[in-house]
């Protein structure tokens, strides 16, 4: 079942490359207190995902923190040091928290997998964000196949 708004976000483990290391980060602890917005996308350093989403979130930063969000959060099923040398790569730091779900777990609780086998790239995130306050989703926008349209910073930013 997919999540929608009103749920709240599961508890689960992701990673965070910090200090040259994966650290753990329990979902219950990234969103409890908190406004937080996610976005997630089918793979680090893949076209749309490397051209368009993360670049969106990293330059509207200051923008959707400007509207009450705290933590800008990017998930991937991906592993924490590909997702810490993508954050890299796009200049992350301080804007936008590169997330790890290496096996997916995270993204099977929210309902939101795909298969990209036929791609060679296994189990996935379907691309999609939302907002969270206190670990309950209040903004849901999830993609159809392909498309890149109600995920970006820019669509979030006129819901806030």
């Amino acid at each position: 079942m997919t999540i929608k708004v009103g749920d709240k976000i599961p508890s689960a483990i992701l990673t965070e490359m910090k200090g040259g290391a994966p650290q753990p980060v329990k979902t219950d602890d990234l969103f409890a207190g908190k406004k937080v917005a996610v976005f997630a996308l089918p793979g680090a350093f893949t076209p749309t995902c490397s051209a368009k989403h993360l670049p969106g979130f990293v330059q509207s930063a200051d923008a959707l923190k400007a509207k009450g969000i705290d933590t800008i959060v990017c998930i991937s099923v991906n592993d924490a040091f590909v997702m810490g040398a993508w954050g890299d790569q796009q200049g992350t730091a301080g804007k936008v928290v590169m997330l790890a779900d290496g096996n997916g777990d995270f993204t099977r609780a929210l309902g939101l997998e795909m298969d990209a086998s036929k791609f060679g790239m296994g189990k996935r995130s379907q691309r999609y964000s939302l907002v969270a306050e206190n670990g309950i989703v209040t903004q849901l926008n999830i993609e159809e196949p392909g498309a890149f349209a109600v995920s970006s910073a820019d669509h979030m930013l006129k819901q806030l």
